[in-house]
């Protein structure tokens, strides 16, 4: 039998889950196009399109996880946490690789969606794993990350395709 708590949220992260699959998809097509026409470079990749798709695949987790038969919270929030650490880690690897790339002028808008938000919310799954006697509160807020991480990645997956079509206009 599943956690009564955990199997309330089980469409709310079906729904989740499902649109952060299908933007994966449809953001392996914005890579394409963009290396079809050669706008980039690694670091460009690394900074901005990895991440947007680490983001969807972090949500895609974080439902799968939540969606199991668990007995209990304290091991899925506990997988959380580590998820939380690890994208934390990386969303720092990110910061260090866009700051040394020089083909795209960061604004503040991207230090936001690409940088801070990502942090963020890795680090509010982190914390999550801490409340595990107040699991309710928990699992609002893991659904708050997951959300606030799977509209952060469609942001940046949007600003990667009007990117790419701004550029193809410049060549045309």
């Amino acid at each position: 039998m599943t956690e009564p708590l955990l199997a309330s949220w089980e469409s709310f992260y079906v729904i989740v889950g499902s649109s952060a699959a299908a933007l994966t998809g449809l953001q392996f097509v914005v890579i394409v196009l963009a290396a079809d026409r050669a706008i980039g470079t690694s670091e460009t990749t690394t900074s901005f399109a990895t991440p947007t798709i680490v983001h969807f695949g972090s949500v895609l987790l974080m439902s799968g996880i939540l969606s199991a038969p668990w007995q209990g919270v304290g091991w899925p929030l506990a997988l959380l946490a580590v998820a939380g650490v690890v994208g934390c880690v990386y969303t720092s690897r990110v910061i260090r690789v866009s700051l040394h790339q020089h083909h795209y002028r960061l604004e503040l808008e991207d230090k936001v969606c690409h940088w801070y938000l990502p942090m963020l919310g890795y680090g509010a799954l982190v914390l999550c794993g801490l409340f595990v006697r107040h699991a309710a509160g928990a699992l609002f807020a893991v659904a708050g990350v997951a959300l606030m991480l799977l509209f952060t990645a469609i942001h940046n997956a949007w600003d990667s395709a009007t990117f790419i079509a701004a550029s193809r206009a410049q060549k045309d």
